[in-house]
């Protein structure tokens, strides 16, 4: 394939596209570039096209929409419209086919259109794979029943696969056509997504698609079906997270804007774009070069080889999306939240996340409700009619990763009864939390474990949840014989002894995304290192690392183990995890290594009270939300506010008791003195003093003592 011309020819496309993206300009482009592949009937969808014309007088320009088809391309050279090279936006391809009446369908790669007057549902026979060095689009014009979306294109179709296990219910449809329609037209649930099976007619929908199950292998090859995901549907876009894709970027994109001055704009372009977008690079095609597709792994499992090795670039992937809201109501207040994928973790009230906490199992959306007179809440009252709290999202069922979320939420009640609103979406701003790090040498004659960066060279003494680390293990004495492998690394709570394995026994990672592989460093078998991004705990600040390390002798044997990636597929990698047989006078005892990390969970919450509303930090979101109904008491602080009166009380009470006592002890003292002194003056005679001195006490005198 590599020698024929098609390979040739492709090659020169892909070049040409690049050369457009670097110099920014319009190049010259053979037109028939996107005409000339070999044509292989597809087997899978006929004819079956039952509307007007897109084209025609009958449809309304309204009703027009596209439908498009990822790794194909359409030969048709006698009905080939026109070739337009140097378009960088699939957008502008589709909206010049659709100011053509003639138009009914493109082809597109990145810096060339192609307008044909033919489709391939009259012309089964012109569709062909074409997906090596880069994959074409080809986009189908279709006047439908069903009134589509403002967005660029409604369905994305992949031959040949289905969803599996996700079906909402089966419809029969006399064509794929109609199948579709009856996804964008569904009312009773949001159908993200339909199967459609050829040869039985049948419609499966379903409310869910690639992105929202990313990973589960539902997504599966299905002879004889037509995968339709409905790009209409609206995801939620406030919390947004990108992961990042290190050396390699997408063959073919949607969109390429020139001038973008820096990433982060790049970012918010994908963010608002007219289409779909889960992908974005910036700078790896040319200065200040952006672009954009509605791709990602998820959706690319049947494209071969779609991303193009870059050793210095960067792809940024978007992983997850989320909406919040917050519905404060007479004696609690509900946080809800929808996701735009799967969610499996948790939420909870923070410092709380084991007594106010809500468990979630592959849900897309869930709620957490805090009740005002729930002590383990930590619900805060700061003013009248002011509540606040701050929650987490955690992804990981034990852990605080860097994909998780610290928001704090606000509710305010007018207690005036005035009608306000009592919904506020969240945007989110910053990574979680810095985290502190200690370096701690294990009681070991010639092993150390270290945190380091990810070189494995400088030792990280300060580091933030999400920082690149690595674990490092290394034998002291550089001239040992000896080579080691880790085995059973476990990760510990320093509190209430959780704890999760993180290299199993064999050697292998347990979860990649937590926990790398081993690996020698190349200059040196005394030293593995195995990379991870920092993480906590939720309820301490104390992560204790426990491995057993054994020495191995002359070298160490690697151990294959198989990572899941985020698409289902597995891939093998190595890990020195596995000790290499020998003789039993080399053996040794395992070493058992431990080292105690402190990382400090600061997800930026204000504890002043000083925040303004819906404002954010760095970290950490602010948000308020107003109440309608008016009187809110917290009990809690009632019940606070009435033990501090009562004791208030009896401090009161013992205080006079013991004034009371003290006058009643000098009475009888000066009681006392008067009959000592009226003694004398009654044998001389005198007038009594006694009698002088009590007159003097029922005067009042007495109380001057």
């Amino acid at each position: 394939m590599r020698s024929s011309p098609v390979y040739r020819m492709a090659t020169v496309r892909f070049v040409l596209a690049i050369f457009i993206l670097i110099l920014g300009g319009a190049a010259s482009a053979d037109e028939d570039s996107l005409v000339s592949a070999s044509a292989e009937p597809s087997g899978v969808s006929g004819p079956d096209y039952t509307g007007p014309s897109a084209g025609s007088d009958e449809c309304d320009p309204e009703m027009v929409g596209f439908e498009l088809v990822t790794g194909w391309v359409y030969t048709d050279p006698a009905n080939m419209l026109d070739s337009i090279p140097g378009t960088l936006m699939l957008t502008d391809c589709l909206e010049t086919c659709q100011a053509n009446d003639s138009c009914q369908a493109v082809n597109y790669e990145t810096g060339l259109c192609v307008l044909f007057g033919s489709n391939a549902d009259n012309n089964p026979g012109a569709l062909s794979q074409s997906q090596f060095p880069v994959f074409t689009i080809y986009a189908q014009k279709s006047c439908l029943s069903v009134k589509p979306c403002e967005r660029a294109w409604c369905i994305d179709r992949v031959q040949g696969h289905r969803l599996q296990g996700h079906t909402k219910r089966n419809v029969a449809a006399s064509s794929r056509q109609h199948c579709l329609e009856l996804c964008l037209g569904e009312r009773e649930f949001l159908c993200r997504s339909a199967n459609y099976e050829n040869s039985t007619k049948t419609c499966e929908l379903s409310d869910m698609d690639r992105l929202t199950v990313a990973g589960s292998g539902a997504f599966q090859t299905a002879n004889g079906f037509d995968y339709l995901e409905n790009h209409c549907v609206e995801e939620p876009m406030k919390l947004c997270e990108f992961k990042k894709l290190t050396g390699r970027i997408l063959k073919t994109v949607d969109s390429v804007y020139q001038d973008v001055g820096s990433a982060d704009e790049c970012r918010e372009l994908c963010l608002n774009s007219p289409f779909r977008c889960h992908t974005y690079d910036y700078g790896d095609t040319g200065d200040m070069v952006c672009r954009l597709s509605h791709h990602s792994r998820a959706t690319l499992t049947d494209i071969q080889e779609p991303y193009l090795d870059v050793p210095e670039g960067s792809s940024y992937e978007l992983s997850s999306c989320y909406n919040v809201t917050i519905d404060c109501q007479a004696g609690q207040m509900v946080a809800h939240i929808q996701t735009s994928k799967l969610f499996n973790g948790k939420i909870y009230a923070k410092g709380s996340p084991n007594s106010c906490v809500e468990d979630v199992k592959s849900d897309l959306e869930f709620e957490l409700r805090m009740a005002y007179d729930d002590l383990e809440c930590n619900i805060r009252q700061q003013g009248l009619g002011r509540y606040m709290n701050d929650i987490v999202i955690q992804h990981h069922d034990t852990i605080v990763t860097s994909s998780d979320l610290g928001l704090a939420i606000t509710c305010l009640y007018d207690l005036t009864n005035k009608t306000v609103s009592n919904e506020v979406d969240l945007g989110v701003h910053g990574e979680i939390t810095p985290a502190l790090s200690e370096e701690v040498i294990v009681d070991s004659p010639n092993v150390a474990m270290k945190i380091t960066d990810r070189s494995g060279n400088d030792v990280v003494r300060s580091a933030e949840v999400g920082d690149p680390l690595a674990l490092k293990f290394q034998i002291l004495n550089p001239n040992s014989p000896y080579e080691i492998f880790v085995r059973e690394l476990v990760a510990m709570d320093g509190v209430d002894s959780s704890e999760i394995e993180l290299i199993d026994a064999r050697g292998c990672p347990t979860d990649h995304l937590i926990m790398g592989p081993l690996y020698k460093l190349p200059t040196t078998g005394k030293i593995l290192l195995s990379h991870f991004d920092a993480f906590k705990f939720p309820s301490s600040e104390v992560v204790q690392f426990r491995a057993l390390v054994t020495p191995c002798m002359p070298s160490c044997e690697p151990v294959q183990c198989d990572q899941e990636e985020s698409t289902g597929d597995l891939r093998s990698v190595i890990s020195f995890g596995r000790r290499r047989r020998r003789a039993a006078s080399q053996s040794r005892d395992d070493l058992l290594v431990v080292q105690s990390i402190q990382i400090t969970d600061k997800f930026g919450f204000e504890r002043d009270g000083k925040t303004g509303n819906a404002t954010a930090t760095k970290d950490t979101i602010f948000v308020e939300s107003e109440a309608v109904n008016g009187i809110c008491i917290n009990l809690g602080e009632a019940i606070v506010a009435g033990t501090v009166f009562l004791v208030a009380q009896i401090a009161i009470i013992a205080a006079w008791t013991f004034t009371w006592q003290r006058r009643r002890q000098i009475l009888k003292h000066q009681e006392a003195l008067s009959v000592s002194v009226s003694v004398p003056g009654m044998h001389a005679g005198i007038p009594g003093r006694a009698d002088s001195l009590c007159k003097l006490y029922d005067a009042g005198y007495s109380r001057r003592f």
